[in-house]
């Protein structure tokens, strides 16, 4: 059966069709944003202050793995990094690059998925973008898929989404208020999250703690 989410990957698939291994092929228009995205998710483990090395991370969605490479330019140590996404053909991009690294290729969603749990998960840009679905149906898909997630943490996730306090919203675009997110987490995961609406973006990262 045809998901309906399957419109989000065909779109992400056209950008690196057009694009190829660059911030244009993950639909990030400015390459400088993109890097600001990935030091903000990064913070997630800063910000955990029992936090034992090596730790296992999980780059969900993870593209072209252009967050390993950010990682290793900027010397993050001490991670045991696999990257994991649906869509095979960036799957086949980030294991070309990284032959030595762990890629999956999977719906976790799935019923019969079976995946090791790890101790961080990164969801970059996994939800900012909804294309045709309606906001019901990709708020349907995000909730099962943060529940899905945090069954597979061990410490935390981190995720963002595009923020409502902005002067206007883009139909493509998943913007989620504070407080719909807020409730949801406090009643079906947990009440240990930080919201970070700081780093000048139309957007927000969550950091959610298992812990």
């Amino acid at each position: 059966m045809k998901k309906a989410y399957n419109k989000i990957i065909e779109h992400y698939e056209s950008c690196l069709e057009k694009h190829g291994d660059t911030h244009l092929g993950v639909d990030w228009p400015k390459k400088e944003d993109a890097l600001k995205r990935y030091k903000v998710m990064l913070d997630i483990l800063r910000l955990d202050d029992e936090r034992k090395d090596p730790a296992s991370l999980l780059d969900f969605g993870c593209g072209t793995a252009h967050l390993l490479d950010y990682m290793l330019e900027n010397k993050y140590e001490n991670f045991l990094y696999s990257g994991l996404d649906i869509s095979q053909k960036f799957v086949d991009v980030a294991k070309e690059k990284y032959p030595q690294r762990t890629f999956y290729c999977l719906d976790i969603l799935e019923s019969n998925v079976d995946i090791q749990n790890f101790d961080y998960i990164i969801m970059n840009g996994v939800f900012t973008e909804k294309r045709e679905l309606s906001f019901e149906d990709m708020w349907d898909y995000f909730t099962k898929m943060i529940s899905a997630i945090y069954e597979k943490c061990n410490r935390g996730f981190a995720f963002n989404v595009m923020s409502k306090n902005v002067d206007w919203e883009r139909d493509d675009l998943f913007h989620v208020s504070h407080d719909l997110l807020a409730d949801f987490l406090c009643k079906n995961l947990t009440r240990n999250y930080i919201f970070r609406n700081d780093y000048g973006l139309y957007e927000y990262t969550v950091y959610v703690f298992k812990k």
